[in-house]
């Protein structure tokens, strides 16, 4: 029997942009994905936008009941940054009652509420100043972080400023699928260090105000390097992957400083920031008090031999190969690799003080799951089950050897609405039925999760 920690959260996770819906409505403004959408409809999967999404704005109250069917304790979600303040200066009443109520509904079902604030979901009035490449984003984002703790402090004792900053980073400056969808590696730095800042000050407008047995946190994608070989130039290249990727977020909001190897890669490729007097002792001087790690897939490098000087491109850097013995999720193209969350354990206790951490986002995506439903309409989604249990022998590896995490969070609870991708992929705990009205139909993976969290562990032999 695999089993956790006394207090362990299980849950799932997801975000407002992705499953509330109610994009136009009750006072919310446009955020990049609504203007995209109603811009450029055609690159979005099957004309799929964020209208609607899963409508849980409307079906909160029956969703908490669904979360506690399945053995649910905590539930972590964002805030809608254009829901709360439309015009980033005043707040919305409809969107503060709406989640005052929200939150209570969770804490009164025994489901502990982890609010996060930004999850991609840029307000559109901030993105025609630029957006995260304007220093102007720095201190909006932190008078709406300062708004969200003074109106739900009462009811929310852990916070996280950001999910995935890489990921937006990434997206929208140098892959093309967040708006502004440009490729410009310098200009990915500069939009990079204002959100590291924006996070740095939401921080500090959290200690100010002291809240009673609170905390704050960051959730940051992880995905480690493994080198091709022990060649040099490979382990360099595992080097500048690791700093560029995972060390420049991990570093600067838990150990307070940012790693002067990513400098010098920065600076030898001209691609430092501009920076501001007094950054330097603002990041030194509010670290994390937890870190939330979402992990998918591990990233194989090797030496790049032939990449641009000064780098145009993260490429241009380092190189990635096929491992000949990995396993595929074909869906999303990603590599299955549980083993890695162990390393990610171990990270977390060594090289950052073994600081309270939890696994934020783990799942499978899969296309076409009505095809696994049984003769009653349940999906038998097995691939899901052996996914998430071959990860958990390892995250309980890592906790056995010392590592301080203190939950599991899967993607999703039902099915959401993914960006560009729409309902392509799907990952939760319930299916979502887009032509009925969103209706919810628990998952075979739902019914095992309810016996997980029941029993604090699983058995697990058939994974060792």
């Amino acid at each position: 029997m695999k089993t956790f920690p006394e207090n362990f959260l299980w849950g799932a996770a997801t975000s407002a942009p992705q499953s509330e819906g109610a994009s136009r409505i009750d006072g919310k403004s446009d955020s990049t994905w609504d203007k995209w959408f109603e811009m450029a409809p055609e690159r979005f999967n099957d004309n799929q936008g964020p209208q609607i999404t899963s409508d849980m704005y409307h079906q909160y109250k029956e969703d908490v009941q669904r979360m506690k069917a399945i053995g649910m304790n905590s539930f972590r979600t964002s805030i809608s940054w254009t829901r709360l303040l439309p015009d980033g200066q005043h707040l919305n009443p409809k969107a503060v009652a709406f989640y005052r109520d929200y939150f209570q509904e969770l804490k009164a079902n025994g489901i502990e509420p982890i609010i996060n604030l930004f999850h991609f979901d840029m307000p559109w009035w901030l993105m025609e100043k630029g957006g995260w490449e304007s220093r102007e984003s720095v201190d909006t984002f932190a008078y709406y972080a300062k708004t969200a703790f003074q109106a739900f402090g009462d009811l929310v004792q852990n916070w996280t400023t950001f999910n995935e900053p890489m990921v937006h980073i990434e997206c929208s400056y140098l892959q093309g699928y967040h708006y502004p969808a440009i490729h410009d590696f310098k200009k990915a730095v500069q939009a990079g260090y204002h959100t590291l800042m924006a996070h740095i000050k939401a921080v500090s407008e959290f200690r100010k105000l002291q809240i009673e047995n609170a905390k704050i946190g960051i959730l940051l994608n992880i995905s480690p390097a493994y080198a091709k070989s022990d060649a040099p130039e490979d382990l360099r290249a595992k080097e500048i992957a690791d700093h560029l990727n995972i060390f420049s977020f991990l570093d600067t909001t838990v150990l307070g400083q940012v790693p002067d190897f990513l400098i010098e890669i920065l600076a030898a490729n001209q691609l430092l920031p501009k920076t501001v007097a007094g950054d330097k002792a603002l990041i030194a001087n509010n670290p994390v008090d937890f870190v939330g790690m979402n992990y998918y897939q591990p990233f194989r490098v090797q030496a790049k031999l032939d990449g641009k000087q000064p780098a145009e491109d993260p490429s241009d850097l380092y190189a990635s190969y096929v491992w000949p013995n990995r396993r595929m999720n074909e869906y999303r193209g990603w590599e299955i690799y549980p083993e890695a969350l162990y390393d990610v354990a171990m990270l977390m206790k060594t090289k950052y003080h073994n600081i309270p951490w939890f696994v934020s986002e783990n799942g499978m995506g899969v296309a076409d799951e009505a095809r696994f439903a049984d003769k009653t309409g349940m999906i038998q989604d097995d691939y899901r089950i052996a996914f998430m249990q071959e990860h958990l022998v390892q995250l309980q590896r890592g906790i056995e050897a010392g590592s301080h995490c203190f939950g599991y969070h899967a993607w999703t609870f039902a099915d959401c609405w993914s960006w560009l991708n729409g309902y392509r992929n799907r990952y939760g705990f319930y299916s979502v039925d887009l032509a009925d009205h969103q209706k919810r139909t628990v998952k075979k993976s739902g019914l095992w999760f309810k016996t997980l969290t029941e029993n604090n562990g699983f058995e697990a032999t058939e994974f060792e």
